[in-house]
């Protein structure tokens, strides 16, 4: 899966580095001092990287825990989110991570026991107070499990905070561990959609809707708890047939009474992640269509963004009650 693998100097004796090495015993191997060498130099290819990713195993030293941003969030007063990992499995056109970062190379901090002292420390200072931690900002939670081990290293943690909620956003299949695994009542297992159309458009290698939903279905037979992330809504036109048969077929086959709740997302970038999403992809489709740019962010035109939240929310209501339902206004 990896031809090269950079290993940071300070966590070439990491007992998580040997480990991943042991899978990629033919890889190529080369120590660096700290990941930015790799990661963050100008004139990458960002296209040509994502055909051969290399892994960069790396040491998170500072912000590993991160206040949300107001607005994001499932409930909770208090959220955070971390990133155990940076850059994505997945191609999807509209994400964010290829605006804002110059390499396609995966960074995985292999430092999980710091990531876990802060989020025991925090959940520990509010214990009356529950407190919601989100996974899968800056990856997918769950795609990379076997090669990574972040969710068998985090279950037990929150197993012990029962006023930590953890939420796993993904789009993987890989769901063996949370299989074989009793469930957390305070694990949300997050799965994003897009209706089939725009999916097959822009989601390049990731698991097809039904995939997707066969991957939720067993989970929620399971135990786990689970949410919907209709994030980001894209419009195109009939984009109403288009959502409307999505709704449905997910409910078909999800248990709304046992569902933890779903959340609206709009498209939206800041200006310069744009501008590098239109270099990097100029015949993309997305780019070309009723955009327009407000406060240094480029989402659809206000009226638009408007009327497409609000047909995708009265849909929505037809299944889930409104309490379920949560909106992100970033």
């Amino acid at each position: 899966m990896f031809d090269t693998i950079y290993i940071e100097e300070a966590i070439l004796s990491h007992p998580r580095t040997g480990r991943i090495l042991q899978r990629f015993p033919a890889a190529r191997r080369i120590v660096c001092e700290r990941y930015g060498e790799v990661f963050n130099p100008k004139a990458q290819n960002f296209r040509l990287q994502k055909q051969r990713p290399a892994l960069i195993l790396a040491k998170k030293f500072k912000r590993l825990l991160l206040q949300a941003p107001p607005g994001y969030g499932i409930g909770a007063k208090k959220n955070y989110y971390f990133s155990h990992m940076l850059n994505c499995l997945y191609d999807c056109r509209y994400c964010f991570l290829q605006g804002m970062y110059r390499s396609a190379n995966y960074v995985l901090f292999v430092n999980y026991e710091d990531f876990q002292e802060e989020i025991r420390a925090t959940a520990e200072a509010t214990p009356n107070q529950m407190i919601h931690f989100f996974s899968g900002y800056d990856c997918d939670s769950l795609a990379l499990e076997p090669v990574t081990g972040f969710a068998a290293s985090f279950l037990p943690l929150f197993r012990q905070l029962p006023n930590a909620w953890l939420e796993l956003r993904t789009k993987s299949t890989q769901i063996r561990l949370l299989l074989d695994t009793d469930p957390l009542p305070n694990c949300i297992v997050a799965y994003s959609f897009t209706p089939d159309e725009i999916a097959r458009a822009l989601e390049h290698k990731t698991p097809g809707n039904r995939r997707r939903l066969d991957a939720l279905s067993k989970l929620q037979q399971h135990g786990w708890t689970i949410g919907l992330r209709f994030d980001p809504m894209i419009y195109q036109n009939g984009y109403q047939a288009h959502y409307q048969h999505l709704f449905a077929t997910v409910f078909k086959r999800i248990d709304p009474a046992r569902l933890h709740s779903v959340s609206l997302g709009s498209f939206r970038l800041p200006d310069r992640f744009y501008r590098t999403l239109e270099k990097l992809y100029p015949a993309e489709k997305l780019f070309a269509g009723p955009l327009e740019s407000t406060h240094g962010a480029v989402s659809y035109r206000s009226s638009l963004e408007t009327e497409l939240s609000q047909f995708c929310t009265e849909a929505l209501l037809n299944y889930i009650p409104e309490e379920k339902l949560f909106p992100c206004t970033l």
